[in-house]
């Protein structure tokens, strides 16, 4: 599973709260992963909130996020890393986003954008907690 894996797919226009299609992450030999937030298009005065959910069997969903991507604003790729170590029950995930919008003109936020995932091998975790331990 070291493909990409796309959890909101590139381009997507939304203008309300929604959800990403359910992704099986049970295959992956590796259970941590770097999602990237792609932001294309905006308008002025609004924001964004991008969550990961996590859920065993795909239909029942936890209540509080995995992780969360920080509220953005603007156009840009912006990272998360996604540790399911820590949550063995899980084998589906799914992204879920909110949207605000203020001032004036149109009530009504827009976002084109995308968010898309990829096991980080065990060898890079490995070295990263290596130089971690020679800067602590």
């Amino acid at each position: 599973m070291n493909n990409e894996i796309i959890l909101i797919p590139a381009k997507t226009v939304a203008s309300a709260k929604g959800d990403g299609p359910v992704v099986d992450v049970s295959g992956a030999s590796n259970r941590v992963f770097l999602a990237t937030l792609g932001i294309t298009k905006i308008i002025e005065q609004e924001s964004l909130d991008v969550s990961i959910y996590g859920s065993a069997d795909g239909a029942a969903w936890d209540a509080k996020s995995l992780a969360a991507f920080r509220q953005e604003f603007y156009t840009g790729e912006y990272p998360l890393l996604l540790d399911l170590t820590a949550h063995p029950a899980v084998k589906f995930v799914r992204a879920h986003w909110e949207m605000a919008r203020w001032g004036r003109g149109t009530e009504t936020p827009m976002f084109e954008f995308g968010v898309t995932m990829r096991e980080v091998p065990p060898e890079i975790l490995k070295e990263a907690a290596a130089e971690a331990k020679t800067l602590a």
